[in-house]
């Protein structure tokens, strides 16, 4: 069964995030629109680029009222201590998620069970805490962060316009489509 549509299940976990600890739960979901990246580990060699691309278009994605959580099985602990000793993950300014327990990432079925880590998996959340958008790949695989406020700016519009949808390398002020009988074989 697909994770799509569905609501995000119970969780408590810990962030570090601007210098201090802060405890999470799927209520923390609510109200906005999220996204979670999950990623394999902290000190790695491809998290550190994805972090920091997200910390770079940060910016953009709060303006358009969304709050990124990077959650991985390491500790909260664990996250300060790379937020305090690398410059690209100094720079990160959402909340990273402590996972030990593997909780979260089992809640959205990125486990790596035999490892004790996760896949890349991003999901876009709406504010009513239904997973909208999910993608998981092989941890060799980087995102691009500006693929993803594309696909989070797609979910808000078809949100905001029940009746469109939008269509392939869709940005917005582009046309949307609206299904229906006539459009059959036309496109």
């Amino acid at each position: 069964m697909s994770i799509i549509n569905t609501q995000v299940k119970p969780f408590k976990a810990t962030a570090y995030l601007n210098g201090k600890f802060v405890d999470l739960t799927e209520a923390s979901l609510l109200g906005h629109w999220s996204v979670v990246v999950f990623y394999p580990a902290d000190f790695t060699f491809v998290c550190p680029t994805e972090l920091g691309d997200l910390a770079d278009h940060y910016p953009t994605f709060k303006d358009l009222g969304v709050e990124i959580y990077g959650v991985s099985t390491d500790s909260h602990f664990a996250h300060k201590a790379w937020h305090d000793t690398s410059d690209t993950i100094g720079k990160v300014g959402y909340p990273l998620v402590g996972d030990p327990t593997g909780t979260l990432a089992r809640n959205f079925d990125v486990m790596i069970e035999e490892e004790g880590m996760a896949l890349r998996g991003t999901f876009v959340i709406n504010p009513e805490g239904q997973i909208k958008l999910c993608e998981v790949h092989d941890n060799g695989i980087g995102r691009d962060a500006t693929e993803l406020l594309r696909k989070v700016q797609a979910a808000q519009y078809v949100a905001a316009h029940p009746g469109e949808v939008c269509p392939a390398k869709w940005t917005p002020g582009a046309e949307t489509l609206a299904p229906s009988l006539d459009l059959v074989g036309k496109i």
